[in-house]
């Protein structure tokens, strides 16, 4: 389920590492592209509670889990004290 643009520029704007440039927003940033993931995950999450069945839906959830497991993952080894403040900030993990 895509997120509308306005909660993703306010997603963008809390975790983005710098501020928009003329170019465009911080959307390249683990730390942006793990908090937009989230987001999706945790809809989908309610869409399944209604929808039980969908399971070509529920395909795209995985792909996001691990995606988001990646760049997690990568963030651990590169910048483990933002890889901390980002999973507090977003309630995941431990």
């Amino acid at each position: 389920m895509p997120l509308n643009p306005e909660s993703k520029a306010a997603i963008i704007g809390r975790y983005g590492r710098k501020e928009p440039d003329r170019k465009g927003q911080d959307t390249g940033s683990p730390e942006v592209q793990v908090a937009l993931l989230s987001e999706q995950i945790t809809s989908l999450n309610e869409h399944f509670r209604a929808h039980r069945k969908d399971h070509a839906s529920r395909r795209g959830l995985l792909l996001m889990v691990g995606k988001r497991k990646r760049l997690l993952e990568y963030l651990k080894r590169r910048k483990p004290d933002q890889y901390q403040q980002l999973i507090e900030r977003l309630g995941i993990r431990k």
